[in-house]
């Protein structure tokens, strides 16, 4: 099972890394180097998770069409070539968009909805096989090791990037999009290589539990508890996510960094990302689980306030002090997180529950993002200053991050598993009756 797990590693790896080179790199070059608009980036960068209410249909779809006998292989490749294709195009984007701006939205809007429908269709599939390959005993260590080699593949693609792109130089900067692309997909080929047994599962699909988007509001609106998780999560991972597209534009403007010394970013931050998942491992069972949150929620609020006094002052120490903290904190925050994600489900209502998180975790994403460019613009509109932009959506960030930590002591497992439990108004009338 080892080997399979690595291998699922690879693939999640592979789908992960050709993401780095659009939010580390090429969100730089056209924000900082060419001076597009930020709300502009981040209104192509929202595009693919517009796309993820897809994942629930391809999910159906993929269980009740095999393919020359896979149910997941021949998805997860499709969906492997559509990043790879995104990411290879990609800089075409910053090329076109200087010279014919209508053109180059036009191929922007491809490349991102090949990326973005690429990594929905590749996710939802080999998450799918990697539960059903691992089964429930060995689920926890699967997950584990792919997210421990996903961030160790961030790494090194940010090390890769920095070393290939050192300036900005458009030539340069397809030449290394092209290598990233080609080290993703043999990575995800190798992933691939004999993972799923042909007609290894039944043809039948298990039976799923299929939610509508009624049932999952209600299921959030009549809990207490689930109503402020939902919120806490929207709160948090927007403020975390939402930094990823003006970290790097934001070290060029406040301190001049070339291109190598903010494509290193993703490496730093996820370095520390690292680092933290060890020490969560470690706290897991010993520390509770909302305690360890909260030092993780803590860090990322402290790394966002340190990164708007190095701005303000000027001090390239302190922003990577900030960065270090802002990496350290997300991890620790990721793995607690998702543990408590896990406590706030009950067995009969896993898929409703969990839909229910994920949707909260897409949703941040999208939020976290278009705020994040909208009201830097506005920002610098109002005050004239480019540089206050950045500043005020990092402190909105800390202050969101903030709020997240307040709601966090308001969540209770045991009175969320007490409500959930409970039936429903019509569920009482129907017992009633009988």
């Amino acid at each position: 099972m080892f080997i399979k797990r690595l291998q699922l590693a690879l693939i999640h790896t592979a789908v992960a890394m050709t993401l780095v080179p659009i939010n580390s790199t090429l969100n730089r070059v056209m924000i900082f180097d060419l001076g597009i608009s930020k709300t502009l980036f981040t209104v192509l960068a929202i595009f693919p998770y517009l796309l993820a209410p897809i994942q629930v249909a391809i999910g159906s779809f993929s269980d009740r069409h095999p393919i020359a006998g896979f149910r997941r292989s021949p998805y997860i490749l499709a969906g492997l070539v559509l990043c790879v294709i995104g990411v290879a195009v990609s800089p075409q984007i910053a090329i076109l968009i200087t010279e014919n701006f209508t053109l180059g939205i036009a191929v922007g809007i491809l490349a991102f909805g090949a990326w973005g429908m690429g990594y929905n269709l590749s996710a939802v599939c080999y998450l799918s096989l990697a539960s059903e390959l691992s089964g429930e005993k060995e689920r926890g260590k699967t997950i584990a090791t792919m997210f421990t080699v996903m961030v160790i593949g961030l790494i090194a693609t940010g090390i890769g990037l920095s070393r290939m792109v050192p300036t900005f130089d458009l030539i340069a900067l397809e030449q290394a999009f092209l290598a990233i692309a080609a080290s993703a997909l043999t990575l995800g080929l190798i992933g691939l290589f004999k993972l799923e047994p042909p007609f290894g599962f039944s043809s039948q699909p298990a039976p799923a539990d299929n939610y509508t988007v009624k049932q999952m509001a209600a299921a959030i609106t009549e809990n207490r508890v689930a109503k402020i998780f939902f919120v806490y999560l929207l709160l948090l991972l927007a403020a975390i996510l939402g930094q990823d597209v003006l970290l790097e534009p934001f070290a060029a403007q406040a301190f001049g960094m070339t291109l190598e010394q903010t494509s290193r970013i993703v490496s730093i931050t996820n370095g520390f990302t690292l680092i933290a998942f060890l020490v969560a491992g470690f706290l897991d069972g010993r520390v509770k689980k909302k305690y360890t949150a909260q030092s993780g929620n803590l860090a990322a609020l402290t790394g966002f306030i340190i990164i708007v006094i190095s701005g303000m002052t000027a001090s390239a120490s302190a922003f990577y002090i900030g960065i270090t903290l802002l990496g350290f904190g997300t991890g620790i925050s990721t793995i607690a997180n998702l543990s408590l994600m896990f406590d706030l489900t009950v067995p009969e209502k896993v898929g409703l529950y969990i839909g229910a998180w994920g949707f909260s975790n897409g949703l941040s994403r999208l939020v976290g993002l278009l705020m994040a460019g909208v009201v830097a613009d506005l920002a610098t509109q109002i005050s004239g200053n480019s540089l206050n932009g950045y500043l005020v959506v990092f402190s909105l960030e800390a202050m969101m991050l903030l709020i997240a930590a307040v709601l966090l002591y308001r969540i209770d497992v045991d009175v969320f598993q007490k409500k959930a439990h409970e039936p429903a108004f019509t569920e009482k009338v129907a017992l009633a009756a009988e």
